[in-house]
């Protein structure tokens, strides 16, 4: 059986919908200005009549980007009144949604460059690093406010991280840390509390920052999950006296490995992680000098002295609920979000100055947030409160 094919241009439909679909919005939003500039006049065009309060000039031309393409708008010009639009704002060349797509391309790691590219296949137009950099700091300025907001209700859990990063610091590109801070709130779910520079990860630097999310709110913090760093040990004591310190057993693995030979690491690692197996605390230290002994019978004295000598700091998370354990006793979550950072900042290289590192790095952490990460309860904090009965 023969008939006839047919033979469709894909490619050339698309485009012609797409051009179809721009004359539409353009000749909507022209006839929308020539309505409002009839209301405006008080008359049609070349009517005559008493009541007029104003007249037509012509029209001015201006080009407006929009998800549709670029068109060219017809602005109606007066005399005898200022031409005010409710259709498209003063100076404004980009739709709303346009500009909102360029900043999330942004903070999602597209380099200025490449945007410039993608929206010029996207909307027909172009769009200079400059652009994109006033576009940004006017998000700057919603991303400022939302990193100084106030903090309400408790926080019970708090993991704290730095991340360096490379900034112009009097003439010379210093590494400059960037200090994250992951609360549990009292309803369970995580929220990004804090995010600031700090020269380095000092005692001052972090006693700073941690002055900065009580003065903010911050409030109920029973435990802190962070590195083994001794100027955050000594901030904590002096800011927040009455929380219990955990040191990320993570990162204590990491540096029990230092001390192991790479083809030995396996087996060691185990011994590790059977320390954080045991169903209390008194198992769990009994276990760690058992896995000392054995290291030394292995001969690696170094990884036994580090794990007598830190394992204990790792067990914090046993005087809280059980449920709790494997996700209060690493840093496991800030780590992701570090990721995130570096992942966002690579795209830069050396920022020229501390605030636009900060702002990047903020920015990121803000869009993050808003897309599911905080929404989903993270933990079950009633059961703390069953905790306070039995002390």
């Amino acid at each position: 059986m023969s008939g006839n094919i047919v033979s469709v241009d894909e490619e050339s439909l698309k485009s012609d919908l797409r051009e179809l679909v721009r004359k539409t919005v353009q000749e909507t939003l022209n006839a929308l200005l020539d309505e409002e500039a009839d209301e405006m006049v008080g008359a049609e065009r070349y009517e005559r009549t008493a009541g007029r309060e104003a007249y037509r000039s012509g029209h001015y031309r201006r080009k407006l980007v929009t998800t549709s393409g670029e068109v060219v708008l017809d602005v109606p010009k007066l005399r005898g009144a200022t031409f005010q639009t409710a259709v498209i704002e003063r100076y404004r060349r980009r739709e709303t949604s346009v500009e909102e797509a360029i900043i999330e391309m942004y903070l999602a790691g597209v380099s200025t460059r490449r945007i410039e590219d993608v929206s010029e296949i996207l909307w027909g137009a172009g769009v200079s690093a400059g652009t994109v950099s006033n576009l940004n700091e006017k998000a700057f300025e919603s991303v400022e406010a939302w990193r100084t907001r106030p903090l309400s209700g408790g926080y019970p859990y708090l993991f704290v991280d730095g991340i360096y990063l490379k900034r112009s610091w009097g003439g010379s590109y210093e590494n400059v840390a960037v200090m994250v801070a992951i609360g549990v709130n009292s309803e369970g779910r995580r929220e990004i509390v804090g995010c600031a520079e700090g020269f380095t990860e000092s005692k001052e630097s972090w006693k700073e920052f941690l002055l900065w999310l009580r003065g903010r709110g911050l409030s109920g913090v029973r435990l802190v999950t962070g590195d083994k760093s001794l100027g955050l040990l000594g901030a904590l004591e002096e800011v927040f006296p009455d929380a219990k310190y955990q040191r990320c057993t993570v990162h204590f693995y990491r540096n029990v490995f230092g001390k192991v030979p790479r083809q030995k690491r396996v087996k060691v690692a185990k011994m590790l992680k059977a320390i954080h197996a045991q169903e209390s605390r008194e198992a769990s230290e009994a276990k760690a000098a058992e896995v000392a002994d054995a290291l030394e019978a292995m001969k690696l004295g170094a990884a036994a002295k580090v794990v007598r000598e830190g394992c204990r700091e790792t067990l914090a998370y046993t005087d809280f609920p059980m449920q709790h354990w494997t996700r209060i006793r690493t840093n496991n979550a800030i780590e992701r979000l570090n990721r995130e950072i570096r992942r966002r900042t690579r795209v830069v290289g050396t920022f020229p100055d501390g605030k636009s590192a900060l702002m990047l790095a903020t920015a990121r952490l803000k869009y993050i947030v808003e897309n599911e990460w905080g929404r989903r309860r993270y933990l079950d904090v009633s059961l703390l409160e069953g905790e306070e009965g039995k002390a």
